[in-house]
């Protein structure tokens, strides 16, 4: 049996692209004979000019790419993933601050709103580690597992993670079942387990450091992959013997793709610089670099594939 070799990160693009948006691209391929050369690494259409000479025609310019909806929100999260891949080394190590520099810029330019690896003067003791999965955790006293699950749907995806034996680090995320409110169980739902006793200075200002990570929001990212999650410090852990460097809600695993197998991975995450909480918890896609960002981007993916 033979065994097809694996495309370079290029071709993928462009095959993604052109499957995805080949009515499109029809479309534009009649016009604009002359703009070729302005804007072919202008988005993920120059991938297929580039790669493909013999085709004489042109991409559109910025606001063509938007009206004729060819920067879809997967074509921006792969983006997100490549641009990741090129300032993240593949070792497993604590960044550099010049590396934390680039990616809190590469995370910023992306999702549209600031993030940091140090924010009021307090930081984790590593922005890039192995995130493991963790249990559901009680939200309010009498709280149980099957509360968790809003339908069957829910109960088949994340009720099989149970739910831990003690409380979290901050106890109960309200006093009472009848004060729980959907903030609350967003909160729960999209939580973190970070190593809060690990960071530099902790020992010194208990106090300080247990206030300012309470609940403290934080944007998490699959760097293989770009799914990103916002979720919230909603516990400390895990322990230094495990491997791991932080936790991850049922939810927040999934959504980062790391929900199957072992249950782990790698992940950059950055505390959000977000004081009028206007950030919503769950899930986020990339709005996309800009364009030159994104020229830069495309230009080291096709400079790697030769």
């Amino acid at each position: 049996m033979k065994f097809k070799a694996k495309r370079p990160h290029y071709e993928y693009l462009r095959k993604k692209w052109i499957s995805k948006h080949q009515h499109a691209a029809e479309k534009l391929l009649s016009s604009h004979q002359d703009a070729v050369k302005n804007v072919a690494l202008g988005g993920l259409g120059g991938l297929m000019m580039l790669s493909n000479p013999g085709v004489q025609a042109t991409m559109p310019q910025p606001q063509e790419l938007t009206n004729n909806n060819i920067t879809k929100e997967e074509d921006k999260t792969v983006l997100l993933a490549k641009s990741l891949e090129i300032n993240v080394p593949k070792e497993m190590r604590s960044l550099t601050p010049e590396e934390e520099s680039k990616v809190e810029g590469v995370l910023a330019d992306n999702m549209g709103f600031k993030v940091k690896a140090e924010l009021d003067g307090v930081r984790l003791n590593r922005s890039y580690g192995m995130i493991g999965g963790e249990q559901h955790l009680y939200r309010y006293p009498g709280d149980n597992l099957y509360k968790h699950a809003d339908n069957a749907s829910d109960w088949a995806m994340y009720g099989g993670s149970g739910i831990a034996p003690g409380l979290g680090a901050w106890g109960y995320f309200t006093s009472s079942e009848s004060n729980f409110s959907a903030k609350d169980k967003e909160r729960e739902k999209y939580y973190l387990a970070v190593p809060t006793f690990l960071a530099p200075g902790f020992a010194e200002n208990v106090g300080k450091y247990r206030d300012f990570f309470k609940f403290r929001k934080m944007l998490v990212v699959n760097p293989k992959t770009g799914q990103s999650v916002v979720a919230v410090v909603g516990d400390a852990g895990p322990a230094q013997w495990t491997g791991k460097h932080l936790g991850g809600s049922p939810e927040v695993m999934h959504y980062l793709g790391l929900a199957k197998g072992p249950r782990k991975g790698a992940v950059v995450y950055f505390f959000i610089d977000d004081p009028k909480d206007q950030i919503p918890l769950g899930p986020i896609s990339p709005k996309g670099p800009s364009l030159a960002k994104e020229d830069n981007i495309v230009t080291k993916i096709l400079a790697r594939g030769k």
